[in-house]
């Protein structure tokens, strides 16, 4: 019986081979490998169907034909987080960046460029719309936050800029997207998770 390995599998093995090549072998079998690497990674289907019109999933995830695209490098409010506005008065503001994306995309047709896979299996990608880094666009609009475990602080200036100019969750008061998230997890609600003194572990 011949058993079938998933495209995850194939990349993993694949980068695997990579990590555990002998580099004292020819350069030309090192690149060889390199684009082996590089194909298996192309079947998971990083490198097919990620241009076209997006559907927006949330405020950082996009689905272009059926493929689940995180948008790399930054975390948005999820779509059952509460944040505060200049007023003190709570609003939905995870829903705000997806209902802002969706905008702002206008139909437009998207361009991703894939990194990697995360660990749900979705493709995490820097994505465009004639030219705007959707990333950076959401980051400076204060719907979204740089991420720098995994942007390196690639929009931490543009992040300056909104926190200076009041835009968006800057304006008043929110609890950072994966603090939210690890509250839910732990059992607790979206009002009580959306207060920063609940938040914190």
């Amino acid at each position: 019986m011949l058993f079938k390995t998933s495209p995850q599998e194939r990349l993993r093995n694949a980068i695997g081979a990579v990590q555990h090549w002998p580099w004292h072998q020819s350069i030309g079998q090192v690149w060889l490998l390199v684009g082996l690497a590089f194909l298996a990674l192309c079947r998971t289907a990083l490198c097919d169907d990620l241009f076209g019109q997006a559907s927006v999933v949330d405020g950082d995830t996009l689905e272009i034909h059926g493929t689940r695209i995180r948008l790399w490098g930054i975390d948005a409010p999820e779509t059952t987080q509460l944040c505060r506005g200049d007023d003190s008065l709570p609003y939905r503001c995870g829903a705000k960046a997806a209902n802002d994306l969706d905008a702002f995309i206008a139909r437009r047709p998207v361009s991703c460029t894939p990194i990697s896979l995360d660990q749900y299996g979705r493709t995490v990608a820097t994505c465009t719309v004639d030219g705007a880094d959707l990333g950076q666009w959401l980051v400076s609009n204060g719907l979204a936050l740089d991420w720098p475990n995994y942007s390196k602080g690639m929009y931490g200036a543009v992040q300056h800029e909104a926190e200076l100019a009041g835009r968006g969750i800057w304006s008043g008061s929110y609890v950072q997207p994966w603090l939210y998230r690890f509250c839910i997890k732990a059992g607790g609600r979206p009002a009580a998770c959306s207060d920063d003194a609940n938040a914190h572990p």
